[in-house]
């Protein structure tokens, strides 16, 4: 009767460590969507929760369309079972270099990388980037993030830079319209934004803060002298109309 019970438990381990391994990629999308308040998803997932690949998805009125150029594929270490993270995820269309990232539960930290994403990508999270169509070249990048998770909420640590070039809208005669950089630096649940304007007819800036899922910004638009006929439209469509002195510029404010 022993032997048989030691027999049926080896039986049973032997089953739910089969199961384990090859627990399918789709498990993920849960995390994903959660991570994001529902805004991003995993496309057409393939293989394993360990090796696997699938797109990186926007949701829009419950239609899915792919953010990021290329697949996603990634490795994940079986030490997860212990509480180690160890695991590389992989796209050379959308990565610069692969991305590490490494610890337990509860507190990640994520390699120094870039993530290129061609602006028309933006229309797939809807308004009112559907409405602009945005063209250009994204580039985020950073050092080195941490991020720890407590209960249902996600605190990251660290810097992280967003260059825009050659960034035009259907909305617009003028091609491109400009190049622009927006710093983020994250202390927790809070980050802390700053926007200027590199090069172009365009001249965006600005600073705000990104707090409990809710963007306060305040800065303002203008168009380069001589410029201002041509991009009214489009000004127009970005904010308020303002004037200080003899001076007009269009006030952004997200609060």
């Amino acid at each position: 009767m022993k032997k048989i019970v030691l027999w049926s438990g080896a039986g049973l381990l032997i089953v739910l460590l089969t199961a384990i391994a090859f627990l399918p990629a789709a498990w993920l999308m849960p995390m994903v969507e959660q991570q994001s308040a529902g805004r991003l998803t995993l496309g057409d997932p393939q293989g394993s929760v360990w090796r696997g690949s699938a797109f990186i998805g926007a949701v829009n009125d419950g239609a899915v369309a792919p953010l990021l150029p290329g697949r996603f594929s990634w490795r994940l270490s079986p030490l997860l079972l212990l509480g180690r993270v160890d695991a590389v995820v992989q796209n050379t269309e959308a990565l610069s270099v692969p991305m590490t990232i490494t610890g337990n539960w509860r507190q990640w930290r994520l390699g120094s990388t870039a993530v290129l994403l061609p602006a028309e990508r933006l229309a797939a999270l809807g308004a009112p980037l559907n409405t602009l169509q945005p063209s250009g070249q994204m580039r985020l990048s950073w050092e080195e993030l941490l991020l720890t998770r407590s209960k249902d909420r996600m605190a990251i640590d660290g810097r992280m830079l967003l260059e825009m070039t050659d960034i035009a809208s259907t909305l617009s005669p003028i091609k491109p319209l400009g190049a622009y950089r927006l710093q983020l630096d994250w202390h927790g649940e809070q980050a802390a934004l700053t926007l200027a304007t590199r090069s172009g007819p365009l001249l965006l800036e600005g600073a705000g803060q990104f707090a409990g899922g809710r963007l306060r910004f305040s800065g303002q638009a203008q168009a380069q002298e001589g410029q201002e006929e041509r991009l009214a439209i489009l000004l127009n469509l970005l904010g308020q109309r303002r004037q200080v002195g003899n001076k007009n510029f269009i006030a952004l404010e997200f609060k």
